[in-house]
């Protein structure tokens, strides 16, 4: 119920957002202003990846149209978390609900660019995918830049499908994956095709990754093997005003409580399914430990990761738990490069140890890792969260890992060059909009490379490029 009223509320605020711009015919922006935009997102919540992906998006933004010419803000739920992330942006605090705060922030920019990956999805959450569609179609409305970036579409429930193709239809979203563009083409949304942005990312350097190691524990020669999980049957997360009031006077949903009015799933049928999912991936590493000499950590790239981190390295007799709350995203992406062997249920803890050709596998709960493992060629290397013989599964893959490294290292690589040009035609469809929101914006004038629609690359990057370009 309380989804639905977000829904109805957020609608009814582009609605009325539709009339003003109507009756008050305002020009959004003028030559010689800096364009303002906000960046729509889920930060603030110690989430790796969601973090690394906004820090490449402005880096990309500033480089495309010119530091000088721009004023970017971004929302965080929460200024401690963000602190010392995204140089030079504003940042502007989300608060849970959501739909007041976008009637009065969105109006302040020249656009949006709405940056979380799942954006529209019901698998985490409606209200998500709702203030997505929220930003999305109130600068829509008021005749602004409206650009999802990176995008993620899946299965969405019946009204908020509708929403978004009523409220889209004027935005350009550039998704990351064909499967994405069909769903939303279905939907009357016009896209056109990218990838995630977290290619480019620049951790600190190798020697950061290879000391926080060693400070665990690490003898600096033995194998790493870094295990990302997550709690897959946790979601969605729903707003339940019933849940929060039986809270406050009992106690009760106090594990299931996210934020807010926000509540996750939960209940015996989620219990006994995770509990398979955590036994599952520690026989998996047990066996795999009795017949290779390996380093094993638990690494946290969202905060909420610790939970299941801790509990699988209970099963293991207690091995090194990395976390988002303790290690920032320089340094967290820094360790993961350090290793040598990753099994990831976070799509971004294999995207960001990529770039280092770090072989990997994946555990996934949606299309995201199927998608990219499909691209990479590595078919072998995914398993589903939900397998009746995720165990056997996933100590296969480890195998694999260990023993065709160098294979599994050359399809990544090709993977990550295919990348970076999708993510630098990303950066031509988007100078491309905004010439069309705004033709007079003073936009770069003369022949430019591939890689000058890119962030500035590493020079691990550019080597790849050189080899795989």
């Amino acid at each position: 119920m309380m989804d639905f009223v977000l829904e109805a509320w957020v609608s009814t605020i582009i609605e009325g957002k539709k009339v003003q711009w109507m009756l008050g015919k305002r020009q959004p922006w003028q030559p010689g202003e800096k364009l303002k935009l906000l960046f729509a997102g889920y930060n603030g919540t110690r989430n790796t990846g969601s973090d690394v992906r906004v820090e490449e998006m402005l880096r990309q933004v500033r480089r495309i149209l010119g530091p000088e010419n721009v004023e970017l803000s971004m929302m965080t739920f929460n200024f401690d978390r963000s602190r010392g992330y995204f140089e030079g942006t504003n940042q502007v605090r989300l608060p849970d609900i959501f739909p007041p705060f976008l009637a009065n922030e969105v109006p302040k920019h020249h656009g949006v660019v709405a940056c979380e990956g799942s954006m529209f999805k019901s698998k985490f959450a409606n209200a998500l995918a709702t203030m997505m569609i929220g930003s999305l179609g109130i600068a829509a409305a008021e005749n602004k830049l409206s650009v999802g970036y990176g995008a993620e579409a899946g299965q969405m429930d019946p009204l908020v499908a509708k929403m978004c193709g009523r409220y889209c239809k004027n935005s350009l979203v550039i998704t990351r994956n064909e499967e994405s563009r069909k769903i939303l083409r279905e939907l009357g949304v016009p896209t056109e095709l990218g990838t995630d942005t977290a290619w480019t990312f620049e951790p600190l350097g190798a020697e950061y990754g290879q000391k926080a190691l060693r400070d665990i524990g690490w003898d600096g020669k033995t194998p790493v093997l870094a295990v990302c999980p997550i709690n897959p049957f946790e979601w969605p997360v729903k707003a339940s005003v019933t849940k929060l009031a039986v809270r406050s006077l009992t106690g009760a949903y106090k594990e299931s409580h996210y934020r807010g009015p926000y509540f996750h799933n939960s209940g015996p049928e989620a219990d006994r399914a995770y509990e398979h999912y955590l036994t599952s991936i520690a026989k998996a590493v047990a066996a795999f430990r009795q017949k290779k000499n390996v380093f094993v950590i638990m690494v946290a790239t969202e905060r909420m990761d610790a939970r299941p981190c801790r509990r699988i390295s209970e099963k293991l007799g207690g091995v090194p738990v990395l976390t988002s709350d303790d290690y920032n995203m320089y340094q967290l992406v820094s360790i993961l490069r350090a290793c040598h062997l990753i099994v990831s249920s976070r799509y971004h803890g294999i995207v960001t140890s990529m770039p280092a050709l770090v072989p990997s596998a994946g555990i996934t709960m949606d299309e995201r890792i199927r998608n990219l493992m499909n691209e990479r060629g590595h078919r072998e290397l995914l398993m589903n969260v939900d397998d009746p013989d995720l165990a056997e599964r996933t100590l296969a893959a480890l195998e694999i890992l260990d023993r065709d490294g160098e294979r599994i290292a050359d399809g990544i690589a090709r993977t990550v060059v295919r990348n970076l040009k999708l993510m630098a035609r990303m950066g031509v469809y988007f100078e491309e909009e905004v010439q069309r929101r705004y033709p007079e914006f003073p936009t770069r004038r003369g022949e430019w490379s591939w890689e000058d629609y890119l962030p500035s690359m590493s020079a691990g990057l550019r080597e790849l490029v050189r080899a795989y370009g």
